[in-house]
Formats: structure tokens, sequence, C-alpha cells
């Protein structure tokens, strides 16, 4: 028994690598992180298939049955937070595997409830926080575990959540009718508990660098100096006279003093201490374990990331608009109900494509990453002006290929793009990206309630789309912020009437 329970603690304890490995254990957990974002936001997205059900069972409006969806992308959004200080004391493996249990306890439960303020509870809290402390850390993990190839494998990964929307709609619309929408969501919660074994497989990485040896000129070949190396050798002579300044080089060995034996084996036992300490930034602990700090706000103090997440604020406004109000809008140019439901396999699968190209893009890194991602944003914002005046239903096929395509480059790369110099970089993603989502829940929830508001008094589904290219203009302009701001050409005044480097970068946590 003592054997099984010794092999299960070496398969889930940490990695621990000389340098980022760029693929080993990384290769399991890009996996663990595909499954999670298809069994997340794959389900989340594929939800609507419920929408026209819950109306006729409890005899809801379309409003109040679309809050569900509201509720749980604000709580999984607004708590990111809350999954940073978790992770950072307890380590990513029991944040998601407690995540991924209340995810499926949230979608069984939704099975068995008897109104629609039940199923806010259930899908909008319970699942919805499941849900935040599964995305997050996997996808901060991730990053950890490559270096050079980060963006490719980060854009592959993420495909799960285009993948899935496009086979989990059809095939969950079919299972429904059979079994009908209860048992149908038992089933989901069933197959959600994939990311309980998804977070199993999150092991921890370390990083703990080889250390070079210190080359020292040989000694001269005196009596004195081979009764030394007999005693303590070669190498390890040098650094004793150097470092304690004692005369243990001119003295036999048998003369060294209890002192000066001592303070030699304090300097052997410090010098692997000395080599961590001394190392880069990439060679540091990867394990959340490790830090001492819950949570670091001292990202608020980072005009990058001020730009950043002013940019993720707006752009999110036009992240919902083409899913909610395409299909409609495409009946109100005319087209076919039923030809206008393929609009969004559409936009899912060539948010595949713009996925996997902006991961190659970017590992390819013509040019800095920032300013590959702020033209998809602006070309993104193009194309939602597009969508408010083409009519013809090739004009509406062409708007959502693009739009899907701009979509998948954007929505794959914003989060990871923290770990990235020119925002934070990778020693504080972890709070980085808690705090980011964080500012990222009020758009979400603010969001689709302003394009149906707009809707409804311009009886116009384009205005939806106006009001969300507007936002994304907005991030696009705080996109292009971030690098000058980084550089300190608009911070430098400030951080100069800072006294002492320990007061430029004060540390709050939390």
């Amino acid at each position: 028994m003592i054997g099984w329970v010794s092999k299960v603690q070496g398969f889930m304890g940490p990695n621990v690598y000389p340098e980022v490995p760029d693929g080993g254990w990384g290769w399991v957990v890009a996996v663990s992180f595909f499954l999670v974002e298809a069994y997340t936001y794959g389900i989340i997205k594929s939800f609507g298939i419920f929408l026209q059900d819950l109306m006729t069972y409890f005899g809801e409006t379309n409003s109040r049955v679309s809050w569900i969806v509201s509720i749980c992308v604000f709580v999984m959004t607004f708590t990111a937070p809350l999954s940073s200080v978790l992770c950072n004391r307890f380590g990513y493996q029991p944040v998601v595997m407690l995540g991924g249990f209340l995810v499926c306890l949230g979608t069984i439960t939704t099975a068995f409830t008897n109104s629609i303020n039940e199923m806010y509870v259930t899908i909008g809290i319970v699942s919805g926080l499941g849900y935040c402390l599964t995305f997050l850390p996997t996808v901060t993990i991730l990053s950890h575990y490559f270096s050079r190839r980060r963006s490719l494998v980060t854009a592959l990964a993420s495909t799960g959540e285009a993948l899935s929307v496009f086979a989990f709609a059809p095939a969950f619309t079919a299972l429904k009718e059979h079994i009908g929408w209860q048992n149908c969501l038992i089933v989901i919660g069933v197959l959600q508990v994939t990311i309980i074994i998804c977070g199993a497989l999150l092991r921890p990485i370390v990083i703990i660098p080889t250390p070079v040896p210190s080359v020292q000129p040989p000694l001269p070949a005196t009596p004195d100096n081979k009764r030394t190396c007999s005693a303590v050798t070669c190498e390890e002579a040098p650094p004793t006279s150097s470092t304690l300044g004692s005369p243990s080089m001119e003295h036999n060995p048998g003369q060294l003093t209890a002192t000066e034996r001592k303070a030699l084996v304090q300097q052997e036992e410090a010098l692997p201490l000395q080599t961590q300490s001394t190392s880069g930034p990439e060679e540091k602990l990867a394990s959340p374990s490790s830090h001492t700090k819950l949570l670091d706000f001292s990202v608020l103090r980072d005009c990058s990331f001020i730009c950043y997440s002013l940019f993720g604020l707006f752009a999110t406004l036009g992240f919902f608009a083409p899913q909610l109000y395409v299909i409609e809008l495409s009946v109100s140019r005319g087209i076919e109900r039923d030809k206008a439901a393929f609009m969004l396999s559409t936009i899912a699968i060539s948010e595949i494509f713009g996925r996997m190209s902006i991961g190659w893009i970017l590992n390819k890194k013509p040019i800095s990453k920032i300013y590959i991602m702020l033209l998809c944003v602006l070309l993104l914002c193009v194309v939602l002006v597009v969508f408010t005046f083409v009519t013809h239903i090739w004009g509406l096929t062409a708007c959502c290929v693009l739009y899907g395509f701009l979509f998948g480059t954007v929505a794959s790369t914003h989060v990871p793009m923290l770990a990235e110099d020119d925002v934070v970089g990778l020693e504080r993603m972890s709070s980085a990206a808690g705090v980011y989502v964080f500012i990222q829940s009020f758009a979400g929830l603010a969001g689709p309630p302003l394009g149906g508001f707009l809707v409804d008094i311009t009886q116009d589904y384009g205005s939806a789309f106006y009001s969300c290219a507007i936002g994304m203009g907005l991030g696009a302009l705080f996109l292009g912020l971030v690098r000058p701001a980084k550089k300190g050409q608009w911070c430098r005044k400030a951080r100069s009437l800072e006294d002492g480097p320990a007061e430029r970068y004060p540390e709050s946590t939390f």
C-alpha cells in the first residue's frame, strides 16, 4: 500500500527541469488544456440549444432564460482573483480538481431544478465558480512549460473551445430529442468529470538550473598546497582562502580551527543556494506553492498592465454580438432561418483556423506580438462595422468567416499575452491573469444587456454590432499604448519622483 502511495505521489509530484522544457510533460498539460476548454467554454457556448426547452418547460421569457448564461459568465470572470489566490496558496492541481467538481455538481443538479431562479444558482453561481477555477490555472501553468513554442502550443490547445462548439451543439441537440433536456444535462455533467482528471495531470514545474562550476587557476606545487589538497581537494581550497580570509592555505590541515572548519562547511552548503538566487527570471521556481504572495496587486501600478486591462474591458464588448444576434440579423435581412443557422457553424470553423494561424505567426515573431494582436483587433473592428450594412447571404457568410478567423486570433492570445515582457511577464502572470479577467467581467455582464437595449430602441439588430465595433475600437486604442507604456515613455517621470528602488515597485498582497 505504501508503495502505491509513493508511486501516486511521484506521478502527481512536481517535474524538475534545468530549464523551461518546451515540451516534455508540457504536452500532457496542453492536452489537458484542450479538454478543459472543450468542457468549459464549449459547454457555455452550446447552452443555447436548451433555451427554447427551458422557456417552454418553465413558461419563462427569452430574457429571463438568457440571464442564466450571463450570470455564469460574470461569476466565472468576476471571481478570477480568487482563482489566483487559491493557486498561489494550494497549487494548480487541487484548485482545478475542485473546479471540475463544482462544474459537474452545478450541471447535474440543474436537471433537478424547479425554476429558473434555482438555475441562476446551479448553473450561474456553482458552475460559474467551477469554470473560473479550471480555465485560468490551466492556461497559466501551460505557459510555464513552454517558452519558445508558447504561442503556438497555446493557440493549438485553445481550439478545444471551437471544436467543441462545432461538435457539441448538434450532438446534444440530437441527444435531448431522445432522452429529454434533463437527462441530457446529466450526461453533460458526467462528461465534465474529465476536468477533474485533467486537473490531476497539471503537475507543477520546478526550474533548477545546473550550477556552472567556477574555474580556479592551478596552485603552485608547494608542499603546503599538496597537504591542503589532500584534506579538502584542489577545487575547494582556493575559495576557502579567498572567501574566508583565513590562513588555512598557509597551515597544515590539522591546524584548521573549529571555526574555520564550520565556516568551510557553511560555505559549501551555501553555494547551491547562491547559484539559484543569482539565476534569471526563467530559472526560478514555477511551482505556485513556492510563492509567498497570494495575490500581487502591484500589477495595478504598471502602466502597461492598466492599458492592457482597458483593452480587455472594451474589447469584450465585441465578443458576444455575432454569436447572439447573427441568426436574427440574417433573418431580418431576408435569409431563411434554417440557412441562417449555418452562420454559427461558419464562425466556429473559421475560429479554429484563426487560432491555429495566430499560433504559428506569433511563434515566428516577425514583429512584436503586441502589434500583431493590434492588427487583428483593428481588422475585427472593421468586420463588425461591415456586418451592419451587408444584405446578401454570401456577404453575411464572408463576414462570418472573417469574424470567426479574427475572433480566434484574439480570443486565443489575449490571456497568454500577459506572460510577454511587453505586458507583465511570466513571473507575475498568475496574479495578473486574475485581475485582468476580473476587470473583463464587468464588460461581460453589461455587454449583452447593452446590445439588447439598443436593439429594442432601434428595432435593428445591426445596432448591436455598432456598439461592439465601438468597444473594439476603444480596445485597439489602449492596446496600442501598451508597448510605449512599458518602455516608460509615460511612466518615467512618475517613477523618478519615487524615493529609492524599494518604493518604485511596491508590493501589496492579499
